[in-house]
């Protein structure tokens, strides 16, 4: 098979060192490599050939955990881009930064882009990246884990088997801050509902104080109701229960508890002594647990190979932000209904922070 050539940007946290934070406590869903350099590395349909950042010392750890020679180190991204021939660039940055990257790397030549959560600074930048992937017939992923994961697909695919009828709802038990938690818990409610469209959201910040004008300071907490095309309605909820969903048909449910450690997943029985349905425990199948990173790159690979769309799509990236943005609107409207797509799309992301620094040992 061809193999393509591959680049990182951002060589921090999620870049290149994560798996160093979260050895020991991998789950189903958190099978290493969990880095963007990690998975290049280890898959064998991509050669890790270089990486930019503006930290030259992250830059060398960076080369030195996979082997990216210091001339194939870059401060400067575009420089990158032209002299590298890249085939797959990963933006690994905040997301104040990743709209300008993607596009620059859209424009210019790349032909598949992981990108991580959540898309963009605002929903003006996500349309705008939308425009030029589309255009330019870019492959596209955002690292939105649980899309790739065998444990959350086994679930779509009992409830897809129509087995519990019909679904009613989903409920998320953690949506906790929007752009760092809530773009996985968003996606993930997408992906079990067939990525259906949402009509309309109701939302709640416990504490806006950090929305002024059009700009957040910083990643707002927040909850709220979903309400998909379908007729399927997501109950968003603020509860700290780590990565736990449920899945609500009318003959049975299935609750994923802490991204895939444990299943709750009940089925129809038979009736019960007045004539009535009843649910009954079952056994959740066995599945193989894999890096979703690694399925993530190679589902970029067979993108290419084969010039078929990827499991993500950057609409479905937009799609997933503009929730975290509905609610947000929703709560600075008094709690009222907001309808999709929503028309004010200049709120923006702008945390003035330094970048928090990876950690380089176990």
């Amino acid at each position: 098979m061809k193999t393509y050539r591959a680049a990182v940007i951002g060589c921090s946290r999620i870049g290149g060192f994560i798996d160093n934070e979260v050895i020991g406590r991998e789950g189903p869903s958190m099978q290493p490599p969990s880095s963007h350099g990690g998975g290049y590395f280890v898959s064998g349909r991509t050669d890790l050939v270089a990486c930019s950042d503006l930290r030259e010392d992250v830059m060398e750890e960076f080369g030195n955990r996979y082997d990216v020679p210091k001339a194939s180190q870059y401060t400067d991204y575009r420089e990158m881009i032209e002299k590298e021939h890249l085939d797959i660039v990963s933006v690994a940055t905040q997301p104040e930064h990743r709209a300008e990257i993607v596009i620059y790397a859209a424009e210019h030549g790349v032909k598949a882009i992981y990108a991580e959560k959540a898309l963009a600074a605002s929903l003006a930048e996500a349309d705008a990246m939308v425009e030029a992937v589309e255009r330019n017939g870019v492959a596209f992923n955002m690292g939105a884990n649980r899309r790739w994961s065998l444990h959350f697909d086994k679930v779509k695919e009992i409830v897809d088997s129509g087995e519990l009828g019909p679904m009613k709802a989903i409920i998320i038990y953690n949506t906790s801050t929007l752009y760092n938690s809530g773009s996985h818990a968003f996606d993930t409610a997408l992906r079990l509902n067939g990525d259906h469209p949402v009509e309309w959201v109701q939302g709640n910040l416990p504490d806006d104080s950090v929305v002024e004008g059009d700009t957040l300071l910083d990643d707002p907490v927040g909850e709220g109701i979903i309400r998909f095309a379908n007729g399927v309605t997501c109950y968003a909820l603020d509860t700290g229960l780590g990565g736990s969903y449920q899945v609500v048909c009318e003959k049975g449910y299935i609750t994923i508890i802490d991204d895939g450690e444990e299943f709750d997943y009940q089925g129809p029985g038979p009736l019960d002594s007045g004539g009535r349905p009843t649910i009954v425990a079952r056994e959740f199948p066995e599945v193989k647990a894999v890096s979703t990173v690694i399925n993530i790159v190679e589902d970029l690979a067979h993108a290419l190979d084969t010039g078929e769309p990827t499991r993500g799509g950057i609409r479905v990236a937009r799609a997933s932000l503009e929730m975290s943005f509905a609610i947000i609107q929703s709560h600075l409207g008094g709690g009222r209904r907001v309808e999709l797509p929503l028309e004010r799309r200049n709120l923006t992301l702008n945390r003035a922070r330094a970048p928090r620094q990876p950690r380089y040992e176990v």
